[in-house]
């Protein structure tokens, strides 16, 4: 078996497994009990939750370049988008983790929602081509979908579950600091 295709396996189940777990976690803050578990699942760890943040941009930023660089599929413009969103949040959890300074999620929050917009709207735009209203090189279309993973993760739905592992991650950082009443780390 060649490295591609267990590459793109692998990273499609990273991808539903960031976006189911990230969801889970912005689902356990909407209620008093869920943002309790949290603080007791995760007590003391908002720097590490920082870190895993930025752990998992380091590898969507490398899954991208590698479909880039070393695939060769030309990204599109929204995929740019993308980009400038996620390869940040590798500096953020890096920073944030080595410095001991779990508020680096207020930085970091803001970029994975934007890219997590971007991501999503890309994934409809891929499956309703109808709905484009972004301007796309027509050698780059941003509805052309080079890799269909299990029949429904393109490399925007990659990108999707990274950002929202990143955003559950970063959140749930953020409360914790702040049921702690800290603002930087713990």
């Amino acid at each position: 078996m060649s490295f591609y295709p267990v590459l793109m396996q692998t990273l499609g189940i990273l991808a539903i497994v960031g976006a189911v777990g990230g969801v889970a976690l912005l689902l356990a803050h909407l209620t008093p009990a869920g943002r309790g578990a949290l603080g007791r699942l995760f007590a003391g760890q908002s720097r590490e939750l920082v870190g895993w943040a930025g752990g998992v941009a380091l590898v969507a930023m490398a899954g991208s370049l590698y479909l880039s660089e070393v695939i060769g599929f030309t990204p599109c413009v929204l995929c740019w988008y993308q980009r400038i969103a996620m390869y940040p949040l590798v500096v953020v959890g890096a920073v944030g983790w080595f410095s001991r300074d779990a508020g680096a999620w207020k930085i970091g929050l803001p970029l994975a929602l934007i890219g997590a917009g971007i991501a999503l709207y890309h994934v409809i735009l891929q499956f309703q081509p109808a709905l484009d209203v972004v301007s796309c090189d027509a050698g780059a279309p941003c509805t052309a979908r080079y890799v269909l993973l299990f029949g429904f993760i393109s490399i925007p739905g990659l990108a999707l579950g990274a950002f929202l592992a990143i955003t559950g991650l970063l959140a749930t950082a953020g409360t914790l600091l702040r049921a702690n009443g800290a603002t930087a780390g713990d």
